[in-house]
This record gives structure tokens, sequence and C-alpha cells, in this order.
């Protein structure tokens, strides 16, 4: 399905053995500890032994599934305190504040707390996009600025000429969860941010139970 990945601006680089299989859990997704240990470059028995470790502290977990002939394998992946490992930014503060902004000024309040948010967003997206006038480089660019802003954002090119931005973090998923309207805006600020004649459609959503949040970008200059 997908023919390269762009380069964005990476994460801080994990520093520790267990912080590396669970940042690689955390990005690509589940895994058996055979295929973790060809991604991290050590070898099985290193691999089974660190998810054990991290098994024993509840952070990952396996799910044995039938893979062709043979005995099924274990498929590893976070577990809910394992993503805690990823934390929401100040997620506490953050419902207590939208929690009393509902009370003293309704939804119409909110909704105006989230427009303000998204003019912000926007023009701060177009400030660091008007530079670059190809798409590719468009979506390169803002997949940099999520990435700076917590999301672990990639973006990966499509065999049909479209790209996949990534995020495999929600730093604000608290509020996001709260209130859906963050959610919206944000993709209605891709969709100002990379021009009219782009095709923006998110595909995959934390919220509504994937593992990442991705959006499919096309250009339909051509339509």
């Amino acid at each position: 399905m997908t023919a390269s990945i762009l380069p964005a601006q990476p994460e801080a680089a994990p520093e520790t053995a267990d912080e590396r299989v669970l940042f690689a859990l955390k990005t690509k997704g589940a895994m058996t500890a055979q295929r973790l240990a060809h991604h991290l470059a050590i070898s099985p028995v290193a691999a089974r032994k660190q998810l054990a470790r991290l098994e024993d502290a509840a952070l990952v977990q396996f799910q044995e599934e039938a893979r062709g002939p043979g005995r099924p394998e274990r498929v590893w992946r976070l577990t809910a305190k394992g993503h805690g490992r990823f934390p929401d930014s100040h997620s506490d503060l953050t419902l207590e504040l939208i929690g009393s902004i509902r009370r003293l000024f309704g939804e119409e309040g909110l909704d105006r707390l989230i427009g303000q948010r998204e003019q912000i967003m926007q023009h701060s997206y177009e400030s660091a996009l008007e530079t670059q006038d190809d798409l590719k480089d468009r979506v390169a660019a803002l997949a940099r600025i999520r990435a700076r802003e917590g999301y672990m954002a990639e973006v990966e090119a499509l065999e049909d000429g479209a790209f996949l931005l990534i995020e495999n973090h929600c730093p604000i998923c608290a509020a996001a969860t709260a209130c859906q309207g963050f959610c919206r805006s944000e993709l209605s600020v891709f969709r100002t941010v990379l021009g009219p004649q782009t095709r923006v459609e998110r595909t995959d959503h934390i919220l509504a139970g994937a593992r990442r949040c991705a959006y499919r970008i096309e250009d339909r200059s051509g339509d």
C-alpha cells in the first residue's frame, strides 16, 4: 500500500532499552517478538526478555494469533498503562478547565474557545507552510510541526500518489474525549492550510478505537 516514508521532525530518541520497546510498539503497532527484534536490531532472545520484563510491569500484553500453519504466535501490544507512558498534556487541568467553561459559559463558550485555538493554529501552520509550494513538501512540513507538538507524526507516500499523515500519539486526548470539537477543528485546519485543491480525509481516529489518527491527503487540482 505504501511506497515510502517522508521525513518528519523526529521525537526525542528513547534512551533505555525498555523505552525503545515501548516507543516501537507505540509508533509501529502490535508485533511479534521476532519482528520487534528485527526492528530494534537486537536478538529475538533479548526482545523476549525485555517484553517479559515489561509484561511484569503491566506495560505490555500479548495475544496469541494464528498466522498460517503451526503454533499461534504471540503478538505484543501496549496496555493502557503502557500508553500512559506517553502522557496527555496536562490532562487533569485540561478537563477541569473544560468543565468550568461549560458550567460558566455553556457550549457556546466552549465553541468560541475552540474557534480561537483554531485561528491561532491556522495562522501558525500557514506561516510555516507558506514557503512550500509542492504538496509533498507541505505535508512533510505539517508533519514536522505536529511532531514537535507531541503527536509523533510521520508521513507515508502512497502508491496512488496520495499521502498519509500519521499521528501515533494524541497529547490532547483527554480534551478531545471531553469535547470532539477539538478533533473537528484540527481537521478543518489541515484542510485550510493545505489548500483548496487538496482533499484531506481522516481514515483512523484514536477516539473511535484506532491506535492512531491518520489522514489521507491527495491533490485534487486535476479533477
